[in-house]
């Protein structure tokens, strides 16, 4: 007990600097800077090198916060390899994952051997040692940040081929590049420990990872029990990570005692444990949406705890010949991984455009990567101090160098759609409000601000001719087809009439019978008139009893209506088109949404569609959501129409296609 008493005051002094070290992370984004960087940069600062607010002989005492911390990171990887998303690429994530790993992992680990007498941390050893930090090394430069990826792309608002291999390849990887170490990591440990490789070695290092493969499969049948039961979520994320760490605790006694009674290590890298138990449960679980939502809540907080551990534990008194070194590794990584993507998108059969670039969202580095270097200092104290401080040296300058290149790539590609980006693309909705008073504008304004084109009309010359902060307003002469035409008016999704009730109705029989108007809102004055405007499908806004039935919803169902009034700022609703091939098919239970955002309706040709969990979505279905703002932009993203990119390359398939296909006579056959 005097042990556990005695880490107390470590874990509460690293508490506090890492919860100021949340707060300020966030100034390194007005430099352009990760808050990962951050986190790294204000651990160094507090360590025992700067501050001392981190002392030196706390960081062992602090191993368990490390071992929890790369548990949930092992579960965030896992949880984004999400089969049913990724079937629309398979073949370039396919190739493109072979030519990452091969091609980066035996360039790289042979560069780095070669040059080792040149590395000072590596010269002096015997050859088995050099070769053991070689290949260890050139896992770690395979390793890529999935959470970094995914904020890019969420933050150019990317879509398209280009981003989808790259998010795949990205999560696909990450699962490979830890068996990979596994098998590695064995490999190394037999080499510096000069256990000859032979058939026996062989079989153990087999039976090590199907092992690893079991107990996988084990815990995330564990973990979708937890999942299961009638518990808070809260409580469900505690129980989760005890289980994480209980998975390292338990590869750390088998490691120990399997020498003790075996006569041999048996090594089970927990880290592959835990990735595969989070693949089992988000791909075979039936609680999946209940785990995303804990790792939306639980990573970014795991994220501070172990980056400011990280920092604190680098060694600053070898960073400057760290430095150095860390470049010439930069740059080998960056070489061989360039070689590694065009080989693996010649092979895939991507564009020649995507080939030359499509090494960039590659580079950026994080938890996973900082996880292996842990893992390796850790296992080898002699040269592991100096070994880490190099490796988290290139991890931070990749940190630095790879989303600017990422986001350059997206650019290059045309599959950014930034609100910038797109205000000369086709909106979602047109619509039209006809009649110039103060209501009308409110409206205006507030559709406006959720990007939707909006055109007013009114019948007022001197009206039109003034400016109304942004709000385009036409001068109408009359309401017959020719006029309506010459404004727009028949290509908009949306009239909304604040007119009287009989030119209202005059504007919704030309938009029924000529224009095929999606979506017709009438303010009614008088109710003889009712029967008329349903009859033509509008949809009736009644002054008169609207009070007391918004007073009857707000009674019955505060929260919906609330949320539909926009009463509560950080939700919305949206109607979304579905328009991504790629999910087509795809039933509703198995669309991946952030865990805050709910499918309230589906509509299908017009018309409603009971729906549950089994319905397969369609092209050109409507769904309506209500979520945080943030998150239905990302689910309209993930939804929403084809980029210009996917049409640019479905349109260079059908031309490779048509030249392929010859006339009897040996023409062109079109």
């Amino acid at each position: 007990m005097n042990t556990y008493f005695d880490i107390l005051p470590f874990l509460a002094g690293f508490l506090i600097v890492s919860v100021a070290a949340s707060r300020l992370s966030l100034y390194f984004l007005k430099v352009k800077l990760p808050i990962i960087t951050g986190l790294l940069i204000i651990g160094i600062i507090a360590g025992p090198f700067v501050l001392k607010l981190i002392p030196g002989e706390s960081l062992h005492q602090l191993t368990f916060v490390n071992d929890i911390s790369l548990s949930f990171i092992a579960f965030a990887a896992g949880a984004e390899l999400y089969l049913a998303e990724l079937k629309g690429r398979m073949k370039s994530i396919k190739w493109m994952t072979f030519g990452q790993l091969f091609f980066t992992f035996v360039l790289s680990a042979i560069a780095i051997y070669y040059l080792s007498e040149r590395i000072p941390f590596m010269s002096g050893f015997t050859n088995e040692v050099k070769i053991s930090m070689a290949i260890l090394i050139g896992v770690i430069f395979v390793a890529r940040s999935p959470v970094s990826a995914i904020a890019i792309i969420n933050e150019m608002r990317a879509k398209g081929p280009f981003v989808k291999t790259a998010i795949g390849v990205t999560v696909v990887k990450d699962v490979l590049v830890i068996i990979l170490f596994t098998l590695c990591f064995a490999i190394s440990d037999a080499l510096i420990s000069g256990i000859p490789i032979d058939f026996i070695l062989t079989v153990i290092l087999l039976g090590e990872l199907l092992l690893s493969f079991f107990l996988g499969w084990v815990l995330g049948k564990l973990m979708n029990f937890v999942l299961g039961l009638n518990m808070t979520t809260g409580l469900k994320a505690f129980v989760l990570i005890i289980l994480g760490y209980l998975s390292f605790l338990f590869a750390h006694e088998l490691h120990y005692y399997s020498q003790e009674y075996l006569g041999f290590h048996i090594y089970v890298e927990p880290l592959l444990v835990c990735i595969l138990a989070s693949f089992y449960v988000v791909n075979f679980g039936n609680s999946r949406r209940e785990f995303n939502k804990i790792i939306e809540r639980v990573v970014p907080k795991i994220y501070i705890l172990f980056f400011t551990l990280t920092g604190a534990s680098l060694s600053l008194d070898s960073f400057a010949e760290a430095f150095s070194i860390a470049l010439v590794f930069f740059f080998i990584r960056l070489f061989s991984m360039a070689i590694g993507a065009y080989v693996g998108g010649r092979l895939a059969g991507d564009p020649k455009s995507y080939n030359r670039i499509s090494w960039t969202p590659y580079v950026t580095q994080a938890g996973v990567a900082l996880g292996l270097v842990s893992i390796v200092s850790q296992k080898y104290p002699d040269w592991g101090a100096e070994f880490a401080t190099v490796l988290i040296t290139v991890i931070v300058i990749n940190q630095i160098v790879g989303p600017p290149l990422f986001k350059w790539a997206i650019l290059k590609v045309g599959e950014s759609h930034r609100k910038h980006d797109v205000l000369h693309e086709k909106r979602d909705k047109k619509v039209f409000i006809f009649g110039l008073e103060g209501q009308s504008l409110a409206l205006a304004r507030q559709l406006m601000s959720s990007d939707i084109l909006v055109k007013m009309a009114t019948r007022d010359k001197e009206k039109a001719s003034h400016e109304y902060q942004g709000i385009p307003v036409v001068h109408i002469k009359d309401f017959g087809m020719e006029e309506m035409k010459r404004i727009g008016a028949d290509s908009a999704d949306s009239f909304v009439l604040f007119y009287q009730d009989e030119e209202s109705l005059e504007i919704c029989e030309l938009a029924y019978e000529q224009f095929g108007t999606r979506h017709l809102v009438v303010r009614l004055h008088d109710r003889k008139y009712m029967k008329r405007f349903q009859e033509l499908g509008a949809l009736i806004v009644e002054p008169a009893s609207m009070l007391i039935s918004l007073m009857d919803h707000l009674v019955r169902s505060p929260i919906a209506t609330s949320i539909i009034l926009g009463m509560d700022e950080s939700q919305d609703t949206v109607d979304v088109e579905m328009q991504n091939a790629d999910l087509h098919g795809l039933s509703l239970r198995d669309l991946k949404l952030p865990s805050d955002v709910i499918i309230l309706a589906t509509k299908r040709n017009e018309n409603p569609i009971i729906s549950t969990g089994y319905t397969r979505l369609r092209r050109g279905d409507v769904l309506t959501l209500v979520g945080s703002k943030e998150s239905l932009e990302k689910v309209k993203l993930k939804l929403g129409q084809q980029s210009e990119a996917d049409f640019r390359q479905l349109r260079g398939v059908k031309m490779k296609l048509l030249t392929k296909i010859k006339s009897p006579k040996g023409g062109d056959f079109i």
